[in-house]
Order: C-alpha cells, then structure tokens, then sequence
C-alpha cells in the first residue's frame, strides 16, 4: 500500500484548496433538509460548479468524460472538500457514485455517452430500483418483471428504499428476466427514465425525518432494450460491479466527515464538561483509532484498485470493500451513541444534526447489503470458507 502523495498530486491539492477557499463562500444557504425539490437544484448547482472548475468526476475513465486520474487524486478531493465543508453529492449519490461507474465500467460507447456526461454536469439524477418487500438484501429473490416486447421491455412489479426517487430523472434498476425460479441467473440490469408511463413514485419518510427513499410502482412501464446494460440475464454480474462501487468508494467521503465529527464532539465535550469523565475519553479515543483505521482500509483498497489500472484491469473494488463496508456501518453508529452521551439531554433535540446523524445511522447495518450479507462475502470470498449449507 503507498500512502505517499507525489509532487502531482500535491500541487492538485494546494490548487484544489485555492478553489474551494475561494468559490465556498459564494454559495447560497443550505435548503430545508425536507424540500427535496430545492436539495436537488442545490445539490445539481454545486455538481456543475465542480465540473466547470475541473474536479468532477477525477477518477472516473477519459473516455467516460472523467478525469482519467487514479483513485488516489480522488481521495485527495475527498480530503480536501471535507475539509473545507464543502457541500456533499447529495441527491447525485447515486449517479456519481455507483449508477455512473458502472456504466463507466459495463456499458456501451452509446451508454456512455448518452448517460455519464449529464451526470457528471448535474444535470440528470439517479435513483437506485434494487430492493424489493419481499427481497431486501436478497437480492437475487426479487420478483419485478420485465418481458421483451418488440424492442423494449415490458416490466411490471414495485421497487422499495429508492433512493431519491422523487427528484430522479433515471433509476438502475434491476429485473427478473429469467423464469421465476431463475435466482441470479435471471436478473438483468436496466436504466429506467422515471418519467415513463406507468411508473409511480410514493415517497417514504424515515425515522430521521426527510422522504430520502421512496416506493416505486411499476405497472406495464416501458424500457428499451438499448437501456439494458450487459447482457440479458447477466444483471447479477452487473449488479455486484454496482455494489462493489456502493461498498468500496461510496462510502471514503463519509469516512472524512466522521472523522471531523468526532473533532466536534471532543470540542463541545470540552466546552460542556462532559471530558472529564475518562469513560468518555477512552470511547472517543477508541473511536479515533477506529475511524483512522478504516481510513487507512480506504487507501489500502484505492491502492488495490490503482494497481488493477496498472495491469490494465477494470479498477473495480475487490471483496475487501465489505471488509470496510462491515466496520464501518458499525463504526458510524458508535459515532452517534458517543454524540448522544455528549450531548446528554440535548440529544433528544430531533432538530440537532448530531441527533439526525444517530437516527440515519441506523441503517447504516443494513444499506447496501446487511451486515451479515457482508459477513458471508468475507468469509467465502477473503478467508475461503465453505458456503453454508
């Protein structure tokens, strides 16, 4: 693992610095956490701002109209604009961080072109259709359907935990092409314009408070078949790129911002008396350490997937992203116990981000495949154990 920088990449973050300190204090007011219509404009304006300066998409492929750099000058920009409080990717989560990479990865030159530059402008949101009622983390369950008729598919059926739903343009969605009892062999991975007819979107609020996810109903929509990314029935291939991506790189950027939160949390311990209990020393000691390690996990996995692009390989995470992806759902909740304890009566304040933080964590454990769905990956996949019967 090289966890040096080059003169490069140096100079990238001194001008990246220059940039942020000079463009974030013209940006406007952050928007109510429940308007997601003005999160979206928000969210979309500070993409194109980062697009126009150069710095979007650092590590996506040139000839998917990134950057061509390696994941290390990505993690870089991670460091930097969290740093600086810049604002996060928000409602383009799911374009940029794994929605675009897998096509940057699986798609044709046509799909490139036609979905990776918009989302790299700000200006088409993603969505992602994977989760179902009945097949959550099983995955390979699911039951929508989607039948070939003439040039499109037919797909009927209902998506559950879309993630920003409500404000997106597309949806990866991810289909049953196969007989019913096809299991992984039947799944194909489509991209959905979520404004066809016959797709219904019911928003979701959540125990934080805002409707981040959202029901959506299918009934007779229509996709066409150029919109299928792999081949027919190849979808569970196809998705575990998208996972890797979701898993591996998703979640560095968040990692950052955990690590200034337990800044903030030693700061007001301080401030309020609560550091002089050692208890709670040693517990955001604990968490230092815990968060420093993971961050290390992250550039252990960049370094993995620079050396893929070395030898020519694809770049995408490896099973050591559910070793991070485990940890750090974990991780992320004993960051927000720690906060309540700091905080004391004022963490039943719902208004208090730290408060919001403890809620949304939560999911965390269950996001992008349940810890134990992680557990299973590690065992098989890293140590080599048998599958279980």
């Amino acid at each position: 693992m090289d966890l040096g920088h080059t003169a490069e990449e140096e100079e990238f973050r001194q001008g990246l610095r220059a940039w942020l300190d000079a463009t974030l204090p013209k940006l406007p007011p952050k928007p109510s956490p429940d308007d997601w219509p003005a999160r979206r404009t928000y969210d979309c304006a500070w993409q194109r701002a980062l697009y126009d300066a150069g710095y979007a998409g650092l590590h996506w492929p040139a000839d998917a109209g990134g950057g061509g750099a390696l994941p290390g000058k990505h993690l870089i920009f991670l460091e930097e604009t969290e740093r600086a409080g810049a604002p996060y990717v928000g409602a383009n989560f799911v374009g940029l961080l794994h929605a675009g990479p897998t096509i940057a990865t699986e798609g044709t030159a046509a799909q490139r072109a036609r979905w990776l530059p918009p989302i790299l402008r700000g200006e088409e949101v993603w969505c992602q259709g994977f989760s179902e009622p009945d097949a959550g983390s099983d995955l390979a369950s699911l039951r929508t359907r989607a039948v070939r008729d003439g040039d499109a598919y037919v797909v009927t059926g209902s998506k559950i935990w879309t993630s920003h739903a409500e404000v997106a343009d597309w949806c990866e969605l991810l289909v049953r092409t196969g007989p019913p009892d096809s299991g992984r062999r039947g799944l194909t991975w489509l991209a959905l314009r979520m404004g066809a007819p016959g797709v219904t979107v019911r928003p979701l609020r959540t125990l934080a408070g805002p409707a981040e996810f959202a029901e959506v109903f299918l009934d007779g929509a229509r996709v066409p078949l150029s919109h299928r990314v792999g081949a027919e029935n190849d979808g569970w291939r196809v998705t575990m790129v998208t996972l890797s991506y979701e898993r591996g790189t998703a979640f560095a950027g968040e990692v950052v911002a955990c690590r200034r939160t337990l800044v903030q949390l030693a700061h007001t311990a301080r401030e309020n008396g609560r550091w002089d209990d050692p208890v709670l020393r040693r517990r955001l000691g604990r968490l230092n350490a815990e968060f420093g390690a993971l961050w290390r996990l992250v550039q252990w996995n960049t370094s993995e997937a620079e050396a893929s692009l070395r030898a020519g390989g694809d770049g995408v995470p490896g099973a050591g992203a559910s070793v991070f992806k485990l940890r750090y759902s974990q991780a992320r909740q004993e960051l927000y116990e720690a906060a309540a304890d700091v905080l004391g009566p004022l963490s039943l304040d719902a208004d208090h981000e730290w408060t919001i933080g403890r809620l949304t964590s939560l999911a965390y454990t269950i996001a992008a495949g349940t810890s134990q769905i992680q557990q299973n990956i590690i065992a098989e996949r890293v140590l080599g154990l048998p599958k279980g019967r």
